[in-house]
């Protein structure tokens, strides 16, 4: 049965941790009979943290797919729902979602207003485009300040905030909302957990604030429609909500205002007006322009209309290994129809895949489709060979879209399994999650052989370890978190290496004159050019050069710590007609890069993280002096009331334990976010000390 695509919304839930994302979600999966009863974080009984480990610690860890259904205004409307992590560690749960999502619900705590992952969600959906409506919730939480929180919106994340609603009360007298579209204040009641709520007057202690609001509301909606700028200037009090909500929709899905609501999820206030903003004002996939991506055949643009009549195309978006089904890839429907047991092509790897089956998703919980259509959310069963950012399509009409962008892993730790036994199964396990998790990355180091895991923090590395131990069975032995540090040359080299083998049989020779340049930060990966002759290599061998250099840069010949941005360029060399092949060039490459870097002066890199620590005023002496123990170069400190934040860069070394240590200077009242920045030279008394202690020790 075909869908009205407009009667579809695909939207993703971002904010802070501890912001009451989850609690949000439950309070709609209860109001559209999702759910027959209110899940809890507290009681690690919510619906969509369905992961032991996000139960147990409250934290929301990977983005959870749910559809629901929502009666409004006579026409039902299909919401699939994407409720994201808030802790930075994993950043990348959140960039994934917002690369496929036309919508986004942005829910600020009313007491702590824009906080630092606030800003960092907030900038993720402007990369992608994303329009958003914001909730600022914990309206009944102590301390609550609606309008500070909207004028952080405005100052700190450049935003154009317009007031749609705004509290009857605050703090333990919230009660609800006035609605300055109808001029009606709602009120929910406390006896059915929020399920009903009643319109009524607005009271009359309130009617002046509303009257002010109402009327910025109206002078900034002004601006976007001219008919209604005419109708302000002449008789502002006869416009109606059904004239508004067409021009707040427009102006919300042009990314030109945020309307603004508030309620307290926790205490079952706001959440249906809420959900009736989303139908109302977020774009449903036909309100998004046609996708655009590379046809790999012509390597000419194209673009894809989201209809279910054109050429099937969609995009991977998430990897997820169920213990009943299997390998589950989630998949944004961009155009066409997909029935299940039909045959995709991945434009990535150039093979077909089987979609065995297709599944509607609620959290970890599932149900099976016939066929799916443009602007849908659904996991496909069967993939074999798949990676987070694949671009499955029809095999007739090909398109390459747009891959997502991960940030890079800042911290290490060497892992081994406690019996011999276990190693296929540790090394399989964790080939699985990494297939899962792009942040996550697996190697094995040269110079120790051992086993190195990679990832965005010491929570995520905690976390994939524990599900090591529940989810495959495998016992292992890990050593300290370790920063992932990084090497760099400081020249470009000029070198030539020879390599040559005889073994009484066909030899081996190889011989490559290449130069070697340091990139800036910014670039990221080997720049390989080649400007030899044919004559001189041949250009089958030019591949395994190559992939020769690729290798050998994962090793440095400082401390054995990758080098992220270089430059080969291949001057000259020669072959010989039997002897030489593609291995014996790799081997070549690999002991050129070698060799080239010791001529020139090398120097290591350290991730430097941003950190806001939030401490009331009387300790702030002593987290900035310890802050400044660490190496931290503090930026800012701006006061809130009894509240000092504290904004400053500082290396990842420093900060392993910190949490301990903030607890213990404040009495345990502080509290602090991190994130990546850049990559920085160590100064030269530490580099000493890496190389002196060496790179990775088990406990």
């Amino acid at each position: 049965m075909s869908e009205n695509l407009s009667n579809i919304r695909n939207i993703g839930i971002m904010a802070h941790i501890d912001a009451g994302k989850t609690t949000t979600t439950e309070r709609i999966l209860f109001y559209t009979g999702k759910s027959y009863k209110i899940g809890e974080v507290d009681e690690g009984t919510a619906t969509m943290d369905w992961m032991v480990q996000e139960q147990e610690r409250g934290i929301t860890i990977t983005s959870a797919a749910t559809t629901v259904l929502w009666k409004h205004l006579n026409e039902e409307y299909k919401i699939n729902i994407i409720d994201t992590p808030g802790h930075v560690d994993f950043t990348v749960e959140v960039e994934r979602s917002l690369r496929i999502l036309d919508g986004a619900v942005a829910i600020f705590c009313a007491v702590g207003g824009v906080q630092p992952q606030s800003e960092t969600v907030w900038r993720q959906a402007n990369k992608y485009h994303v329009p958003r409506i914001c909730y600022i919730n914990k309206m009944d939480r102590s301390g609550a300040n609606f309008y500070s929180a909207v004028s952080q919106i405005k100052e700190k994340l450049d935003g154009n905030p317009v007031i749609l609603a705004i509290p009857i009360g605050a703090e333990d007298e919230f009660s609800g909302i006035i609605d300055l579209l109808e001029m009606k204040a709602y009120v929910w009641s406390d006896e059915d957990q929020g399920v009903t709520y009643e319109a009524y007057d607005i009271p009359e202690d309130m009617m002046e604030e509303a009257a002010e609001y109402r009327d910025k509301m109206l002078d900034k909606l002004s601006e976007f429609d001219d008919d209604l700028a005419m109708k302000y200037l002449d008789d502002a009090d006869s416009i109606t909500a059904e004239e508004l909500i067409p021009i707040i929709r427009k102006a919300t899905i042009d990314r030109k205002i945020q309307p603004v609501l508030c309620g307290s999820s926790f205490k079952n206030k706001g959440v249906q007006k809420l959900i009736d903003a989303v139908v109302e004002y977020l774009p449903s996939p036909a309100d998004i322009p046609a996708i655009t991506g590379i046809n790999p055949k012509t390597e000419k643009e194209e673009t894809r209309e989201c209809d279910p009549k054109a050429p099937f195309s969609a995009l991977a978006f998430k990897i997820a290994t169920d213990p009943y089904v299997g390998k589950l890839t989630f998949i944004k429907v961009y155009s066409g129809t997909l029935q299940a047991g039909a045959t995709v092509w991945n434009v990535a790897t150039g093979k077909r895949e089987r979609v065995a089956k297709i599944l509607l998703m609620h959290s970890n919980k599932q149900q099976q489709l016939e066929s799916v259509e443009a602007g849908n959310i659904v996991a496909l069963v069967g993939m074999k060979e798949i990676h987070t950012g694949d671009s499955l399509t029809d095999e007739r009409h090909p398109i390459s879209l747009e891959n997502i962008e991960f940030p890079e892993p800042v911290i290490t730790v060497a892992v081994e399994p406690k019996t011999k036994d276990d190693e296929d199964k540790l090394m399989n396990a964790l080939a699985r999650l990494a297939e899962e998790d792009p942040t996550f990355t697996v190697r094995v180091d040269e110079n120790s052989g051992q086993t190195v895991i990679s990832g965005m923090g010491e929570l995520h590395l905690e976390i994939l370890l524990d599900r090591l131990k529940r989810e495959f069975n495998v016992e292992c032995n890990h050593g300290k978190p370790r920063v992932a540090y990084k090497e760099e040359i400081l020249q470009s080299v000029r070198h030539r290496t020879v390599y040559k083998k005889q073994t009484g049989g066909k030899g081996s020779y190889a011989d490559i004159d290449f130069q070697l340049e340091p990139l800036p930060m910014d670039q990221h990966g080997l720049v390989f050019e080649n400007k030899s002759l044919a004559s001189a290599i041949a250009r089958e061998f030019i591949p395994g050069i190559e992939k020769g250099f690729k290798q050998a840069m994962t090793n440095g010949v400082m401390a054995g710590f990758p080098l992220e941005n270089l430059k080969v360029t291949v001057l000259d060399g020669s072959f010989h007609s039997v002897d030489s092949d593609v291995m014996a060039f790799e081997i070549c490459a690999k002991i050129g890069f070698r060799d080239a870097c010791r001529e020139v002066p090398s120097i290591i890199l350290e991730p430097i993280m941003k950190i806001e620590v939030v401490t009331p005023d009387e300790y702030i002496g002593n987290v900035t002096g310890d802050l400044n123990r660490r190496r931290a170069i503090v930026e800012q400190i701006d006061a809130q009331i009894g509240m000092q934040i504290i904004k400053a860069q500082v290396p990842l070394a420093e900060m392993f334990g910190y949490v301990t240590t903030l607890r213990s200077i404040t009495s345990g009242r502080a509290n602090y976010s991190m994130e990546f920045f850049k990559y920085e030279p160590v100064p030269q008394d530490i580099q000493d000390h890496i190389m002196n202690v060496g790179r990775f020790a088990l406990l």
